[in-house]
């Protein structure tokens, strides 16, 4: 049976701890570390186990993204690899993710078991007052990402928006420079199918890289990748990283945030969007909200404009994941519209605040149930579409569960 939504690549358990402090040294504030498998800590698939049943662990990659949208009530599908194990035929945090994906409906058909590599695992350190802790990611299993294994996956499923997690976090995936991924969206593109991809923070300590405009030589992989897609957000750290390495380098400097993204998007729409009338999307997200330029199936382009978060209202619990979520409320409405989206002019407003939507209920949520808080999709368009006013979480939570 055809589905809406199939998500690949970068299954990962996210362990979290305040004892994890040997991620601030390899990631720096809020930053990632890329490991290798080689330099796994030593933990066991016992510790493993005890900390997913201590409530530890959550499901990472797709695992921010695929249970909201199935929860939506949206057919969702995740292709991934996971590690070979003792249990039920996973390791420990192979089982944590499936089951966890299985249990919000997401189909899990497309699983790869590696039969050599663990699932893999990211380490972060817990801080207070909600701060985003820096992320140190093993990517084992997802090293190896087959991309004519998941060929036929496509093929099988017939997604509506094929969404691949993330450029920049696999060798295998990243191969050619980014070219073979690229070439993949190509295919996916020339199926009819619209197509989605996102990058990771890939630095350890992002702010040095923005003030000394330095290039992120992983952000190069998006060159061969951005003309190829329908859809694509970052954020604005991100954006100036990205801009550092493939744009002009700082060119813009001493204008205020906004200025600077409205710039970055007008120069990525004016560099990578071909001639032909597909619709495109490329947007910035901030912590209010996001910024949007649109091509409509026409070929008019509208924006940059801002689109600030009718949801902002509670209190952050965790921000791993922010932008994972938010890209599942987008995928949601795009899925629910798609035909528009191809060829008329869709509604990016209520689009952007549905990803909003998901994005608060998601970093809001109590980290050992951060998928309770999605309605079905019905729930969630109705509280986008209205005038409403809430006077707390509990009542936005209300509103689109009840």
């Amino acid at each position: 049976m055809p589905i809406d939504l199939l998500i690949l690549n970068t299954a990962v358990i996210d362990f979290r701890s305040d004892e994890f402090e040997f991620v601030e040294r390899l990631a720096g504030k809020g930053g990632l570390a890329r490991g290798k498998t080689k330099d796994m800590p030593g933990f066991t698939q016992e510790q493993y186990k005890k900390w997913i049943d201590s409530d530890k662990a959550t499901a990472g990659g797709p695992g921010n993204t695929a249970p909201l949208v199935a929860r939506a009530g949206i057919k969702t599908a995740v292709g991934a690899n996971l590690g070979k194990g003792d249990f039920g035929g996973l390791d420990a945090g192979g089982r944590f993710f499936f089951d966890a994906m299985v249990s919000s409906g997401v189909d899990m058909s497309a699983t790869f078991i590696h039969q050599s590599l663990l699932t893999g695992a990211t380490f972060v350190h817990n801080k207070p007052c909600g701060d985003r802790g820096g992320l140190a990611y093993f990517p084992n299993a997802n090293n190896e990402f087959d991309f004519k294994y998941f060929k036929s996956a496509v093929e099988r499923l017939s997604p509506k928006i094929v969404f691949y997690m993330y450029s920049g976090l696999s060798d295998s995936g990243d191969a050619n420079g980014g070219k073979d991924l690229a070439d993949f969206v190509n295919w996916c593109g020339a199926r009819g199918i619209t197509t989605i991809a996102d990058s990771h923070t890939l630095t350890g300590s992002p702010e040095k890289f923005i003030e000394s405009r330095a290039s992120v030589p992983e952000y190069k992989l998006l060159e061969p990748l951005l003309s190829e897609l329908d859809i694509f957000f970052t954020s604005y750290d991100e954006a100036r990283m990205i801009e550092n390495t493939i744009g002009e380098k700082g060119k813009y400097i001493g204008i205020s945030e906004e200025e600077y993204i409205s710039y970055f998007l007008k120069y990525l729409s004016k560099t990578f969007w071909r001639q032909n009338k597909n619709s495109r999307v490329f947007g910035v997200t901030v912590k209010d909200g996001a910024f949007v330029i649109y091509r409509d199936a026409q070929g008019n382009v509208i924006g940059p404009k801002k689109i600030t978060s009718r949801f902002m209202i509670g209190d952050v619990k965790d921000l791993v994941g922010a932008g994972d979520s938010f890209r599942a409320g987008f995928v949601a409405y795009i899925a629910k519209n798609i035909e528009k989206f191809r060829n008329d002019k869709i509604n990016i407003e209520q689009a952007v605040q549905m990803a909003n939507l998901f994005a608060s209920l998601y970093i809001k949520a109590p980290l050992n149930d951060r998928y309770s808080t999605i309605g079905q999709y019905k729930k969630m368009l109705e509280v986008v579409s209205g005038n409403f006013r809430f006077g707390s979480f509990e009542e936005l939570v209300s509103a689109v569960v009840r």
